[in-house]
């Protein structure tokens, strides 16, 4: 048996031109084109329940978007908020630690090893000229 739709879904389909109609048939599901192919369903009241199958998949995406929104905000604000403390933190630190402690002096340099001399060419032998 056929779900009946809400009244205003009908309305709807009827204001729909023929370009928009095809475009909703062409979504329609599987088993909602073969009981509209068996003429079990007219093809007015098989767009209507197309178009409120859409409409509540719509409104659950919404939902679903909303909430993701939300999760990515509050994570957000939490690394904010941590991210504020840390620094508060950093400076509260910085504040004590600088007039408590003490300036280190530099540690006196080592002398550096001695470089081992650059490697240079040995002078080439001269060649033997044969008397000719």
């Amino acid at each position: 048996m056929a779900k009946p739709s809400k009244p205003d879904y009908p309305a709807k389909v009827r204001n729909l031109n023929a370009e928009e109609a095809e475009r909703l048939l062409s979504r329609m599901s599987d088993k909602l084109a073969a009981r509209l192919h068996k003429k079990k369903l007219s093809k007015e009241k098989a767009m209507a329940v197309q178009m409120e199958r859409e409409d509540k998949q719509l409104l659950e995406w919404r939902k679903a978007m909303e909430k993701a929104k939300k999760k990515e905000d509050a994570k957000k604000k939490a690394l904010a908020a941590k991210k504020a403390k840390a620094a508060a933190k950093a400076k509260a630190v910085k504040k004590t630690s600088t007039a408590a402690k003490p300036k280190t002096t530099a540690k006196p340099k080592t002398p550096a090893k001695p470089k081992a001399a650059p490697r240079t060419k040995a002078p080439a032998k001269p060649k033997a000229v044969e008397p000719t």
